[in-house]
């Protein structure tokens, strides 16, 4: 049964084959971008080329009014928000004592407090429905830390502190809430490392290799489905072993 998708990030590698997944499952996807929301358009572009039901909406997650605009427009065009994906993030390596109060909110408004926004805008129809699924992507680094990423570290932790008291909170309305953590991703988000730290990460790893952003897609639509119908409050982490 087709349902409507809200995908934020949905430019990004993860984010972008998330909404695709969806896409080519049946369901309706809203892409939310903003940054770089020419990329989530032209994917939105390729998708309804194929006779996919797909919408781009631009929205910052990290500012209220913008979030609501964003639901209120995939509302209007696809109805309630049945399942909502927060991918929406960036990241960046550093030392601790290099990294500004600015740098620190910054990471902090778009993981924690964009998630926070979505997922209390998303509840609403959800709440009232009785049913619902919200996925939120944290990382690896989210369970056990970074060095030279700590405020990363630090926020995608918030993310699944967050998944895990609000699937409690929720779960008498219906509404299951987990987490993906993903582990080194073949994306975007590896462009800064060398050939040499990207061999290390892959000899690290016990699978021997980078995780694919159609891995991480997997990982999501499994949560969303049936199958996973009695999974809450989890953190599933596709990570080649590199964390466990």
């Amino acid at each position: 049964m087709s349902r409507t998708v809200l995908v934020t990030g949905a430019s990004g590698g993860i984010g972008a084959a998330v909404a695709t997944a969806f896409a080519l499952s049946g369901d309706r996807v809203v892409l939310g971008a903003f940054n770089h929301m020419g990329r989530a358009q032209a994917l939105c572009n390729r998708l309804a080329d194929d006779h996919h039901t797909v919408l781009a909406v631009a929205a910052d997650v990290g500012d209220e009014a913008q979030v609501a605009a964003m639901f209120e427009r995939a509302e209007a065009v696809f109805g309630p928000v049945e399942v909502l994906v927060n991918c929406a993030g960036t990241a960046a390596q550093k030392l601790f004592t290099d990294i500004s109060l600015a740098e620190w909110e910054a990471m902090l408004r778009v993981h924690a407090t964009g998630t926070f926004l979505c997922c209390r805008r998303a509840l609403g129809p959800m709440i009232r429905k009785k049913s619902g699924c919200i996925v939120n992507i944290a990382s690896m680094w989210g369970q056990v830390g970074a060095s030279c990423e700590v405020h990363y570290s630090a926020a995608k932790a918030a993310v699944i502190g967050l998944t895990k008291a609000l699937a409690k909170e929720v779960g008498p309305s219906g509404i299951r809430v987990n987490c993906v953590a993903p582990g080194a991703v073949d994306t975007e988000m590896m462009a800064g490392f060398s050939a040499d730290d990207r061999a290390a990460l892959c000899a690290e790893t016990p699978l021997g290799r980078l995780g694919t952003p159609g891995e991480i897609a997997a990982a999501v639509q499994f949560l969303v489905s049936e199958k996973a119908g009695f999974i809450t409050g989890q953190v599933l982490a596709p990570n080649g072993g590199l964390v466990i």
